[in-house]
C-alpha cells in the first residue's frame, strides 16, 4: 500500500493533488505548529498577469498551538475575497465550472484552521474524481512525541504502508536505508513540467491549483493527475526528456518535514 503524508495547505498547486492521487491513503497534519512565514493559509493565484497572494487569516494567539487549534478570524470575508478571484478570472474558459468550488471552500463555516483547509482539500479532490481517502493524523497514530522522520515511519507501519512518497523537495529530508529497514519503499513525486495559456499573459508555474482548473478542462487535469508526474528514488535520477529538476521540482514551501 502506498502513502503519502502532508500538512495541509491553503488550495495548494497540483502537485500536492497529483501525490493525494498517487497514493493508496493520504495522511493529513493536524497536530503541527503554525508558522507565520509558511503557505499554510495562504496561496498564489493570477490577476491581470501579476502574481497576488490570498490568505485565509487567522485569530492571533499562541505559537505553541496546533494547526487544529488556531481559529480563522472573524475578520476574515470571504464573500469579499470570492469577489477578488471572480474579478481576475471571470474570463478564464472554466470559470463557470471552478467558481462555484472556490466559493464552497472559502465560505465554508469552520473555526479551526485545520477544519477548514481539510475541508478545501476534500472538496477539491471530489471536483477533480481523485477519491484516495483523506486520513487524519492524531486519529492514526494518536498522542505522539515523535518527530520529523520517525513520526512518518511509525505511522506508516500503523497503515500497514509497503511505500512511502514524499514531494520532490524533500529527497533530503529522509534517509531511504531507515525506510528499508522498516520494509518501506521510499519515492518522491517529481511533477513534470506543465504550461498552459493564462490569459495570452507570460507563463507562471505552481500557482494554486484554482489557476490550473480556470484554465484547462477536466480531461487535461485528470491526465496530469494521473500521468504528469515521475516517481523516483532521488533527485540524481534522470528527468524526463525537456525537463529539468529546477522545471520539475516541488516548490519549496511544501518540502518542510513535521516537527
Amino acid at each position: 500500500m502506498k502513502v503519502a503524508i502532508m500538512q495541509p495547505y491553503l488550495l495548494p498547486y497540483i502537485g500536492y493533488f497529483q501525490l493525494i492521487a498517487a497514493v493508496d491513503q493520504f495522511v493529513v497534519y493536524d497536530t503541527v505548529k503554525y508558522t507565520k512565514k509558511g503557505w499554510i493559509n495562504r496561496n498564489r493565484l493570477l490577476r491581470d498577469g501579476d502574481v497576488f497572494v490570498f490568505t485565509l487569516p487567522i485569530e492571533k494567539d499562541s505559537d505553541s498551538l496546533d494547526i487544529r487549534e488556531r481559529r480563522v478570524a472573524a475578520s476574515f470575508a470571504p464573500d469579499q475575497l470570492c469577489r477578488q478571484i471572480a474579478q481576475a478570472y471571470r474570463r478564464a474558459p472554466h470559470f463557470v465550472e471552478t467558481m462555484p468550488l472556490v466559493e464552497a471552500t472559502l465560505k465554508y463555516e469552520a473555526h479551526t484552521l485545520f477544519d477548514h483547509l481539510r475541508h478545501a482539500l476534500v472538496r477539491t479532490c471530489a471536483h477533480l474524481q481523485i477519491d484516495t481517502p483523506i486520513r487524519i493524523a492524531s486519529e492514526v497514530e494518536g498522542e505522539t512525541v515523535l518527530r520529523r522522520q520517525d513520526r512518518v515511519l511509525d505511522i506508516c507501519q500503523r497503515l500497514g504502508a509497503s511505500t512511502y512518497i514524499n514531494p520532490i523537495g524533500g529527497t533530503a529530508l529522509y534517509e531511504p536505508a531507515a525506510f528499508a529497514q522498516h520494509g518501506i519503499a521510499l519515492r518522491f513525486l517529481r511533477a513534470r513540467p506543465f504550461a498552459y495559456a493564462q490569459f495570452g499573459h507570460p507563463f507562471v508555474p505552481w500557482l494554486s491549483i484554482v489557476d490550473v482548473m480556470m484554465f484547462n478542462p477536466r480531461s487535461t487535469l485528470l491526465t496530469m493527475l494521473q500521468d504528469g508526474y515521475d516517481l523516483i528514488e532521488g533527485e540524481e535520477d534522470p528527468c524526463p526528456v525537456g525537463a529539468s529538476l529546477d522545471a520539475s521540482s516541488i516548490p519549496e514551501r511544501f518540502a518542510t518535514a513535521p516537527g
